[in-house]
């Protein structure tokens, strides 16, 4: 015990994890369209191959939420066998960027544009899910799923769909419900209790509802062969794999972020998290399973259940190889539309309301920014909704920065003094002439940029040009000072 001084702790921490990482990844399996023994292969390969990796401690990868949209897109677009190709490519990009040291440089995306993101994969997973649980299949786009809803409604009546809505929705009673429970009945997570109780209502009153398809461990596992790597040349694969390397990176480093405020041990190492996440993402696709991140969920929970080590997160990955080595037939058993109840609420809790209305609050820019991410995602699709987002923030970024005055000192003989100060950028080149051209045309006119921080070459341009023929025949030319300080 003295080489593993925690060993207790974390023993007892890794079968939470388990408990809670076991439905999420069928669930996310299944939502993502694959077989569900490939989502307890991204847990297994989260677990003990990242896991064992340095970078955050009590971190804990697997199959994200985050992510069905995603994958989903990509196995109706490209086929199953090209998914392993993208993961694995992804992985590798991951490697290259933490070798490069460039983990670091996602805490500098926008905390809007993250939350928006998340957000639309929210919506996107609730109104998938909702089709799911009603035993229907969801239309391709997200646009068509939201509108498609009330249809699917109507459709739904007359089947077995009441019978298969009623499972969902109370699987996310049970989820719901279980945070109020004594803590004693807690130890079990409520997703896990949820599922249980959800088959063993489906199995007592045979309810005609749809369960988990089996394929078996080794059937599932299928590595990518010759022909799915000649899918890289494919442009739209290669843009799959830069969504699929920047929002797993992306949500593996904010969870870290947010899991380091959740401790006092060691702070996360992120360009060795980023490189841990890209070896497991590598090993995932070499057997063509689903893309891992870092899970907040799972991550809390090891936290919360008093993991002190790495070796709670690996352990997790012992015991979720074992049930899927032992006890396969038992996913069998369990009802899809449980699964959909689960996808749904967590969903809902990817949408940040509070955020939201904090951001208005405060900061209404940024609010605008999140929900036109989130409405992007939503109608566009998962890399496009993001690089919009990103656009909208390098935006706005840009136009607070380029503040400009514009002071006008007449001392009544002599020229006019005109001031400008602050950063003159094309952005603020209309309001800048707009307010030099106001000026007489029959004065001698002294323009002062001494106090700009930055003159670009558009407005340095625009200003020659104005001083030109700005003033009237028989009046002194306009007569502009150097800037102190300009950029190239």
């Amino acid at each position: 015990m003295t080489n593993f001084p925690f060993l207790r702790q974390d023993f007892a921490a890794s079968l939470v994890v388990f408990l809670v990482a076991l439905p999420l990844c069928v669930g996310v399996a299944v939502a993502s369209g694959v077989p569900a023994e490939l989502g307890l292969v991204t847990g297994i390969v989260g677990g003990i191959v990242t896991g064992l990796l340095r970078g955050s401690s009590l971190q804990v990868s697997g199959p994200a939420a985050g992510l069905t949209v995603l994958v989903l897109e990509a196995v109706t677009e490209f086929g199953l066998a090209t998914l392993g190709v993208i993961v694995l490519a992804a992985g590798v990009l991951q490697l290259a960027m933490g070798a490069l040291r460039l983990g670091r440089w996602f805490r500098a995306i926008s905390v809007a544009v993250v939350e928006g993101m998340l957000a639309g994969i929210g919506l996107v997973i609730i109104a998938g899910q909702l089709y799911a649980a009603a035993g229907l299949k969801a239309p391709a786009s997200g646009v068509d799923k939201i509108l498609g809803l009330p249809g699917a409604v109507l459709d739904a009546f007359g089947t077995a769909a009441p019978v298969s809505l009623a499972v969902g929705a109370g699987t996310i009673a049970v989820m719901v419900g279980w945070r109020h429970l004594p803590k004693q009945a807690r130890t079990v997570p409520g997703a896990l209790a949820a599922v249980i109780l959800a088959t063993a209502a489906t199995l007592a009153f045979d309810l005609p509802v749809a369960t988990v398809e089996v394929n078996g461990l080794i059937g599932s596992v299928r590595p990518p062969g010759a022909d799915a790597l000649g899918e890289l040349a494919d442009p739209a694969v290669l843009g799959t794999v830069l969504a699929f390397t920047l929002i797993a990176s992306a949500e593996s480093l904010f969870s870290a972020a947010a899991v380091d405020r959740l401790h006092d041990g060691p702070r996360t190492q992120y360009d060795k998290e980023l490189m841990a996440q890209g070896a497991g993402n590598a090993v995932c696709g070499v057997l063509g399973a689903l893309p891992m991140t870092a899970v907040i969920v799972r991550s809390s929970a090891n936290v919360a259940a008093g993991a002190k080590t790495k070796a709670s997160r690996v352990l997790h990955g012992v015991w979720l190889l074992l049930f899927a080595a032992l006890l396969p037939g038992a996913l069998a058993l369990i009802p899809l539309p449980a699964l959909a109840g689960i996808l749904i609420h967590a969903g809902w809790k990817l949408i940040p309301f509070r955020g939201i209305a904090t951001l208005w609050r405060g900061h209404r820019g940024e609010a605008l920014i999140l929900v036109v991410t989130a409405v992007a995602i939503v109608t566009v699709n998962m890399f496009e909704g993001v690089l919009i987002g990103l656009a909208l923030s390098v935006a706005k970024t840009a136009w607070e920065t380029s503040h400009v005055r514009l002071e006008v000192v007449d001392k009544g003989a002599g020229p006019l003094q005109a001031h400008l100060s602050g950063n003159a950028t094309f952005l603020r080149l209309p309001k800048i002439l707009d307010s030099l051209e106001a000026l007489p045309q029959d004065r001698p006119i002294v323009v002062d940029v001494s106090g700009l921080h930055h003159l670009d070459h558009a407005c340095r341009t625009a200003l020659g040009a104005w001083a030109e023929r700005h003033s009237a025949v028989g009046t002194e030319p306009v007569r502009v000072t150097e800037p102190a300080k300009t950029a190239p």
